[in-house]
């Protein structure tokens, strides 16, 4: 991939094996005239970790995790996903499909001027994360993935193992105005009803409900189809995956899958717990990290 990389208000280079150090942290990076907010923390001379983001969430998912992370030394670089705000809302749901949504994590990396970081991702961010992994394992010192299987396994279970069942509303999503309608009306119920944590329910609720947030975040799913080739293929970092046996959007036969799509060290967590894992199980999620890191 090419994605034409630049930071913002600071230069960068461009080739993956010549990533330029940079002392001072980033609060935005740039790329296809797209902007991304982006929170960093934690020691600047840390190992960085790049946690992503799912639907329909904000970069807030992680506000309990990172300080556990930076308590271990670690620097985190939380980027606000393309689609949740007014800077990075592309129209066209081509400009969703997974090659674009992975190099928006290498163009964060060279803009950060950080050549391997480790990658945690949930729900969508989870799957773009698979994807870095599997195209730009360069890029990628470890993989700790929340609730996401590996997309291959993901549609095997679509076939055979009862997950069509509880992935119908992809479907609907691929329509035009009826989901924004729909989910619009529905979400605070969905969010509560999920075991949702209020504050984060209160949270998501405030910032889907700026004007193009629902049709930019929806748009993840309606890119779906424009993300099949190229396939993501077999992961070869250090992976952890973790998954709440509780979960009703992602079922045990695509979790049970992921393992055969790793050929690296490989370790899966189930937890008692739902999908909100960042969220819900903070904890949890960092003491996976900091083992996968090796902290």
């Amino acid at each position: 991939m090419s994605p034409g990389l630049t930071g913002v208000g600071r230069p960068c280079q461009h080739g993956r094996g010549d990533v330029e150090e940079r002392a001072a942290t980033m609060d935005r990076f740039a790329r296809s005239g797209l902007i991304f907010r982006v929170a960093d923390g934690g020691p600047q001379d840390g190992e960085p970790v790049v946690l992503l983001h799912g639907w329909p969430q904000n970069g807030s998912a992680f506000d309990a995790v990172v300080p556990l992370l930076h308590s271990s030394g670690l620097r985190t670089l939380v980027p606000t996903q393309r689609g949740y705000t007014a800077e990075a809302r592309p129209a066209d749901r081509r400009a969703y499909r997974t090659e674009e949504t992975a190099a928006d994590v290498v163009a964060l990396l060279d803009a950060a001027g950080v050549a391997q970081a480790h990658l945690v991702g949930h729900d969508w961010g989870g799957a773009q994360a698979w994807a870095v992994a599997a195209w730009d394992p360069e890029r990628v010192q470890s993989l700790t993935v929340l609730s996401t299987p590996h997309p291959a396994a993901m549609r095997a279970a679509l076939l055979s193992g009862g997950q069509a069942l509880r992935s119908w509303y992809m479907g609907l999503f691929q329509l035009p105005v009826l989901p924004e309608l729909l989910v619009g009306a529905s979400l605070r119920r969905f969010l509560t009803d999920s075991h949702l944590p209020a504050p984060y329910v209160e949270s998501y609720c405030r910032a889907m409900a700026e004007p193009g947030a629902l049709t930019g975040s929806l748009n993840w799913y309606r890119g779906l189809p424009f993300s099949l080739r190229p396939d993501v293929g077999p992961v070869g970092v250090p992976t952890t995956y973790v998954w709440g046996r509780g979960d009703p959007a992602l079922g045990r036969a695509a979790a049970a899958g992921t393992e055969a799509h790793v050929h690296a060290p490989y370790r899966f967590v189930e937890l008692d717990a739902g999908h909100w894992l960042p969220e819900a199980r903070a904890e949890d999620v960092a003491e996976a990290v900091l083992a996968r890191v090796g902290r």
